[in-house]
């Protein structure tokens, strides 16, 4: 038929944009989510000041950051970092995810010296660790935040001298979280423990 445009949409691709509501409730939820993230900074930064002798300086006094993104593969998110310590060659980071349709997540982020300095720290949770059912990070890139096979795997799948090594062979340490979008209602108190689990294992 003359004068169709050659780009087309389909008939759901139709009933989306000429219905305002998803896209309203899409806004609300990330409005909710940034104050959800700025619950757990405050309980966050109430529990670090208590470990204020026990980290580097420049750790305890970074600033948290929350920051939003609409394209992680596709897909909104928001992100908190704190603490935040990035430099080209050394990183100190822990970062708490939202990820649309996928998860809410926690990793602790170690890089350059801070690598060197709490690698045995980190060894020596390896229990602890593993039956709370963290995951750890074996891609070679370090800005990957997805848990398919090829980027995390649980610690579980490891024993304490498989774990050493990895993590004494790698450049970083990516140990990390998740819990499920439906666990929204608890999402406070569930990343705030797994946060506390990460700052005393560090401090210990």
């Amino acid at each position: 038929m003359k004068g169709q445009s050659k780009i087309q949409l389909s008939a759901d691709e139709i009933n989306l944009i000429t219905n305002s509501e998803w896209i309203l409730t899409k806004n609300l939820i990330i409005g909710k989510t940034k104050n959800l993230l700025a619950l757990i900074q405050f309980e966050q930064q109430r529990f670090l000041q208590l470990k204020i002798s026990k980290l580097p300086v420049e750790v305890i006094e970074s600033k948290p950051k929350i920051s939003k993104g609409e394209n992680y593969q596709g897909l909104p998110y928001l992100i908190l970092d704190y603490p935040r310590t990035f430099n080209k060659e050394n990183i100190f980071a822990v970062r708490t995810m939202f990820w649309w349709g996928n998860f809410f997540s926690i990793t602790l982020h170690l890089s350059g010296r801070y690598k060197n300095e709490l690698e045995q720290k980190i060894v020596k949770a390896y229990e602890k660790l593993s039956t709370t059912g963290f995951l750890y990070c074996h891609n070679a890139d370090q800005w990957e935040h997805h848990f398919e096979s090829n980027n995390y795997m649980p610690l579980s799948e490891l024993d304490k001298s498989g774990f050493k090594k990895r993590l004494n062979d790698s450049s970083f340490i990516k140990i990390a979280n998740r819990i499920s979008l439906q666990q929204w209602n608890e999402a406070e108190y569930i990343l705030s423990e797994y946060y506390k689990i990460l700052i005393e294992m560090l401090a210990d």
